[in-house]
């Protein structure tokens, strides 16, 4: 067994990063071919220098340099910032020591100070080695530069001292590392001692089996399911009492008892198994390590993840991997101390207090906190200190670090020993609606409290609501069901206490029943307070308000009877699955097509309130786009740039306008742009289905052979709506609709040129090109501006608020004159 049992998952190529992998192929190499390689790279860069005329040792010097910041790179980020330390102090120190040593061959003694501090630094084991000679050689800098230059002033002072003060200022700093690395390691014994004496059993201090010398010397074995009871060894000394294992079987028993969380079980069933699998192994007489491994919870909060660390706790320690089954709880604060060098002692305690546990570091990636571009000096010391104690004491101690899924990738990414180390990751998912309702209900008898049937049904309304939102991480999951349930008892305690009172008169005594029963108003009363905060968490829009509005277009007939029969269809899909019956998938995805300027945008927001209304959408939101805003500006960028607006339009209704564009023939070799918007486009159309309605709209022509263009595209976007254009008595009455909303008005002699106007162009068949309804609405416009001219030059200030409103004929023609002129 290696000595980081990594999960399938981790384990993945792609889970690396490229630095590990240049690692893995460096290491791959044997160490004579890597030095005869460095041979044959010097020896060509001095000969190219020698044959170019460059100076041979500056470009060979600068060449070793470079191979060895390469070489501690492959070894470790640390080895790689101490060559960078040391070479970047060389570059500095050895210039300045020739301004008042110039010529002095005691200069040369500059040199080797770096390599003899590194060595010592080496000792110091509590502090990272490049920090230990970054102090040391800028104090022997600061020391030895000060006295040169005063040997330059100063006559009985010589300024050869300065090397003697650099060496001694470096050396005075080193001895001050090293004792405070010791008086760290003294402490921490001290403590692991004191926790050692609270533990009652010790790894040494455990029974082994005596099957036989091949036996001796080996790691205590692991205990096996069922007999994790048996052979425990009792408390020794004046220790307290060891917590008494619990068998496997139970504490994986308990973690199914919790609601949900159907991947997080599996994956502990699948480390439980990994753990019984190990001690077969040792029992069939394989030598194996202890299969200890430390492990990342990712996911939002409420989902539960302190719950399964006490229950892995329990599991390591029945499988005897651990003295006890103790979960000590921390966060940044925890660990991070008040100045450089405390954090590494702070965090040093808090270990040993772990130690025979589980440490649960809640938040983790806060410890990486880069705020205004400047690097946390404190968190990066106290996960430097972590990582060095989880490897040292990996037989003795599990660290889990929790968080949300995108910081903790950052987290990790950031230093390469976190992701190699901590390469065990459970992912916790936000919990469902019904799993709410079920947490809820569960708390509700353990608080010895009744739901009355409306409140249970008020109660999984609001919780679909908050899942359908996508406001439930915000809210904390299970902890939401808790405060909902809670502040529902409270509303109930008012309510049974406050009803009947009047004035002065006193509440009858409430009955028994009431005391302990939720209504319907108890639980809108606590889910109001509890999403106040939220912005825009409403009431969602009805169904009739949409209709109504829907009703209140002018024309399109057609399209009302469609929509009504769709909106039908969704109604009835909603009352079956409410009863339990068999249903289909209610149709999500649609097509408009028709001429511009025929309502197709307010049509889809009509329908984006008709699924939010029905609980089939979070929000009644309504996303524009076009082909822009889909394609990017090479290959791969486009299905990013999709993407992204996809997860903008989450929870409400996609539109793209002229989306016949995406497959563009003018392209020759064909259009790769249009074509991965539009994979990536009914990829997700078809993954988020539960949570996004896309309308693609266009002319009738285009759209037909852009669905023709991919089968994907027909069989997903099978519901069409066609929008007619409009008649020339539904454009008169759009004109007047939209002059009627700013208090203007026409006269009959300019309604009478509306009607002949438009009654002109539809015959013509020229109303597609101008727009329909905004051709309406921009000849209407155009009329109000020639009115206003006219008003103001032949009456000025004197005009009457009836000559400020009427447009007449001549206005209208005006208007028409100019649009045509324009088109």
């Amino acid at each position: 067994m290696t000595r980081e049992m990594r999960s399938t998952a981790a384990a993945e190529p792609d889970r690396a990063s490229g630095l590990d992998r240049m690692r893995a192929l460096y290491h791959g190499v044997p160490l004579p071919r890597r030095l005869v390689a460095a041979l044959v790279l010097v020896t060509v860069v001095a000969v190219t220098a020698l044959v170019t005329g460059f100076a041979v040792p500056g470009a060979v010097g600068t060449t070793l340099v470079l191979l060895m910041a390469f070489a501690a790179l492959m070894r470790s980020l640390d080895s790689f910032v101490t060559v960078l330390v040391c070479v970047v102090w060389l570059a500095v120190t050895v210039p300045l020591f020739q301004i008042p040593l110039t010529g002095e061959p005691v200069t040369l003694l500059v040199l080797p100070l770096p390599l003899l501090v590194v060595l010592a630094a080496g000792r110091a084991r509590e502090f990272p080695v490049w920090h230990t000679a970054l102090l040391s050689l800028t104090a022997g800098l600061i020391a030895g530069f000060s006295v040169a230059l005063a040997g330059m002033v100063v006559d009985p002072f010589s300024a050869s001292w300065g090397v003697v003060a650099l060496y001694a200022a470096a050396g005075a700093c080193l001895l001050w590392r090293l004792s405070a690395s010791r008086q760290i390691t003294r402490e921490s014994e001290a403590n692991r001692r004191e926790a050692a004496s609270s533990m009652p059993v010790s790894r040494s201090d455990r029974p082994r089996r005596a099957d036989g010398p091949e036996r001796r010397g080996r790691p205590q074995p692991l205990r096996g399911r069922s007999d994790a009871g048996a052979g425990t060894a009792r408390p020794t000394g004046g220790g307290a009492p060891d917590d008494e294992p619990v068998p496997v079987d139970q504490a994986l028993a308990e973690l199914e008892d919790m609601i949900g969380l159907d991947p997080v079980k599996q994956q502990v069933r699948g480390i439980a198994a990994s753990i019984e699998a190990a001690r077969l192994r040792a029992d069939a007489g394989f030598p194996v390590e202890r299969p200890l491994r430390h492990l990342v919870f990712s996911g939002p909060p409420g989902t539960g993840k302190t719950s399964v660390a006490r229950t892995l706790a329990t599991i390591f320690h029945s499988f005897g991997l651990l003295p006890t089954s103790r979960v000590v709880e921390a966060q940044r604060a925890d660990l991070v101390g008040e100045y450089l060098g405390a954090t590494a002692i702070k965090t040093n305690e808090l270990i040993d207090r772990s130690l025979g546990g589980v440490l649960f570091i809640d938040e983790a990636y806060s410890l990486v906190n880069e705020g205004d571009g400047q690097s946390d000096r404190f968190g990066n010391e106290a996960v430097q200190t972590l990582l060095k104690r989880a490897e040292d004491d990996r037989d003795q101690l599990v660290v889990v670090l929790a968080g949300y899924e995108k910081e903790m990738d950052a987290f990790l990414a950031s230093n390469p020993g976190l992701a190699s180390r901590f390469a065990t990751r459970i992912s916790f998912p936000s919990y469902s609606a019904d799993e709410l309702f079920r947490i809820a209900e569960s708390l509700v008898h353990q608080r010895g409290d009744t739901l009355e049937a409306d409140a249970a049904r008020a109660l999984r309304r609001r919780f679909d609501q908050v899942v359908q939102r996508e406001v439930v991480d915000d809210l904390g999951n299970g902890r939401f069901a808790r405060s909902v349930v809670e502040k529902a008892a409270q509303a109930r305690d008012v309510r049974v206490v406050t009803t009947g009172v009047d004035g002065d008169t006193p509440a009858p005594r409430p009955e028994a029943e009431d005391l302990i029963t939720v209504r319907a108003a108890d639980v809108e009363a606590a889910h109001a307070e509890l999403t106040s905060r939220l912005p825009g968490f409403g009431a969602a829009p009805g169904i009739d308000e949409a209709l109504a509005e829907l009703d209140a277009m002018i024309g399109l007939e057609p399209v009302k009877q469609q929509v009504r029969s769709i909106v039908a269809q969704l109604r009835v899909a909603k009352l079956r699955e409410e009863q339990g019956l068999l249903n289909q998938a209610p149709m999500r995805h649609f097509v408009f097509s028709g001429p511009p300027g025929t309502g197709k945008t307010t049509v889809a927001r009509v329908l984006g309130r008709v699924f939010s209304a029905l609980g089939l959408l979070g929000r009644a939101d309504v996303v524009e786009a076009q082909r822009a805003d889909l394609v990017g500006e090479h290959l791969g960028a486009t299905a990013v740039k999709t993407n992204r607006l996809v997860d903008r339009a989450l929870g409400g209704v996609l539109f793209v306008d002229e989306a016949y564009s995406l497959v563009n023939p003018g392209y020759s070799g064909g259009d790769a742009f249009g074509a991965e918007a539009i994979q990536t486009l009914l990829k997700r159309a078809e993954d988020d289905r539960s949570r996004l309605v896309v309308v693609l709209a266009g002319y009738p022509a285009e759209m037909e052979r852009f669905l023709a263009s991919n089968a994907g595209l027909s069989s997903r976007f099978n519901v069409r709506v066609r929008f007619p254009s409009y008649s020339a008595d539904e454009l008169t009455e759009i004109a007047e609709a939209v002059a009627a909303r700013t208090g203007d008005t026409f006269d009959d002699t300019a309604r009478e040129d509306l009607r002949s106007i438009f009654g002109h162009v539809c015959g013509a068949g020229w109303i597609d090109d101008l727009g329909n309804g905004r051709f309406a609405r921009s000849l209407f416009e155009k009329a109000c501006s020639h009115r206003d001219l006219r008003v103001s030059q032949e009456r000025g200030e004197d005009a009457t608020a009836v000559e400020l409103t009427l447009v007449t004929s001549a206005d209208v023609r005006k208007a028409y004159a100019e649009a045509t002129q324009q088109t």
